[in-house]
């Protein structure tokens, strides 16, 4: 592990504090807590980017009184910053044994234009629940993005993706009805939709517009996710472009935040 120094802000006096601190922040107490909230916000960013990339062998954290020495920063400090990777549930404190990481998040690239399946080959076998399929009328937003007509019929389908069992994500679909009806018949909860998009239309997937946020579930989505109600989920809304140019797989695709991680390899161009 490479230690890193958490930020540290030089010590004010009393009445430098007074003056510089916004309202309800006015004593040496209050400006403490701040600082050391700050900095425990700041090691469990650290902390939590080893968690997901293997950084501690054996998956138990070295004791707080390490970390403390080698983040340089205090044990309290310490201990605050594991209560926020608690709260996240990516850690937990066995007796006899200390904090160990007790979850795991899949990464998903930003990158490559690939079906969830593709993605996560490498950490198990995804399988699909066909919770809703078959025509419905194209609502405007959906019909401007796929170019039909509104009103047009689409292939709708409703899957909640599991991986190694476990519920990954909801994501629904629109597709041009053309290419839809081949779908009614196809191993939907085997196979992922872009690989039988091009077998359909013999051509490649070319390129997609995505845009992720953070959402909170509804009560529905949450059911559906066994995720807490009202937990962030990270919703992904993806229109997907055949080679040619031609828009055929419009996604909106929540995945529980706790199990799946975003990442990417950017470019700097100007």
């Amino acid at each position: 592990m490479i230690p890193y120094l958490i930020g540290m802000v030089p010590d004010m006096p009393t009445d430098r504090i007074r003056d510089h601190a916004g309202q309800g922040a006015t004593t040496v107490a209050a400006h403490r807590r701040r600082l050391r909230a700050d900095r425990a916000r700041q090691l469990a960013d650290l902390l939590r980017h080893q968690l997901l990339t293997a950084g501690f062998p054996g998956g138990a954290l070295p004791h707080e009184s390490i970390l403390a020495t080698d983040y340089r920063a205090s044990r309290n400090t310490v201990r605050q910053a594991l209560d926020l990777l608690r709260a996240e549930g990516l850690v937990e404190r066995q007796p006899g044994v200390g904090t160990v990481v007790v979850a795991q998040k899949y990464p998903h690239g930003l990158d490559r234009l690939m079906g969830l399946a593709e993605t996560l080959r490498e950490h198990g076998h995804v399988t699909n629940e066909v919770r809703t399929m078959g025509p419905v009328p194209a609502p405007a937003p959906v019909a401007d993005r796929l170019r039909v007509p509104t009103g047009t019929d689409v292939l709708y389908i409703e899957r909640l993706r599991r991986l190694g069992g476990l519920p990954l994500s909801l994501d629904l679909t629109y597709i041009p009805l053309d290419l839809g009806t081949a779908l009614l018949d196809a191993d939907l909860e085997n196979t992922d939709v872009f690989r039988l998009l091009e077998a359909i239309t013999g051509q490649r997937l070319g390129h997609a517009e995505i845009t992720l946020e953070a959402v909170n579930a509804d009560a529905n989505s949450a059911a559906v996710l066994e995720a807490p109600r009202g937990a962030a989920v990270l919703m992904l809304e993806r229109l997907t472009h055949l080679a040619d140019g031609r828009p055929v797989d419009l996604e909106f695709i929540r995945f529980r935040g706790d199990r799946i991680t975003m990442s990417g390899l950017l470019h700097r161009s100007l």
